[in-house]
C-alpha cells in the first residue's frame, strides 16, 4: 500500500511539474534571469506548493504518526555545517547552470528528452563519486 500511495503521490507530483511548464529548462532559467527577461513563474509555483505544505507538514507534527498510521520520520539534525552548505551550493549551481533538478529530470526523461537523460546520468555519476569519497574517508579512519 505504502509503494502504491508513494507511485501516485511522485505521479501526482511529475503532472504538477508538466502543468505548470516547470519541467522546462527555459522556465526555470528565465527564473533566474533577473537582469533579463525574469519571469515570476517559478516563485508562484513555489508559493502554491508551500501554501499545501506547511499546513500539511504542520498536521503531520501534531497527529505524529503518517496517515497510513505509521511513524512519522523528520529530520532531526539542525546544525548547518560544512556539508550541508556545500551540497547547497553544488545544488543551486547545477539547477542554475541546467535549469534541471531531479524531479524534472524525471519528467524529461519520461519525455524522451536528451537534456532529462544527461542531467541524470550526471547526476549518478556525482552520487557514485561522492560515496567512492565517503568510503575511502571511512575507510582512512
Amino acid at each position: 500500500m505504502t509503494t502504491a500511495i508513494a507511485f501516485v503521490c511522485g505521479l501526482v507530483f511529475g503532472c504538477g511539474l508538466l502543468l505548470s511548464g516547470m519541467s522546462q529548462p527555459s522556465q526555470v532559467l528565465s527564473f533566474l534571469d533577473v537582469t533579463g527577461n525574469w519571469s515570476p513563474n517559478l516563485a508562484l509555483v513555489m508559493l502554491g506548493a508551500l501554501a499545501v505544505a506547511v499546513p500539511a507538514y504542520w498536521l503531520a507534527r501534531q497527529r505524529g504518526r503518517t496517515l497510513l498510521d505509521e511513524p512519522l520520520q523528520l529530520p532531526t539534525a539542525q546544525r548547518i555545517d560544512r556539508r550541508l552548505l556545500v551540497g547547497a551550493a553544488l545544488f543551486g549551481i547545477g539547477w542554475g547552470l541546467a535549469g534541471i533538478c531531479p524531479g524534472p529530470a524525471v519528467v524529461l526523461l519520461g519525455s524522451a528528452s536528451p537534456q532529462g537523460a544527461l542531467f541524470l546520468l550526471a547526476l549518478l555519476a556525482g552520487r557514485w563519486g561522492f560515496e567512492q569519497l565517503a568510503r575511502r574517508r571511512s575507510a582512512s579512519d
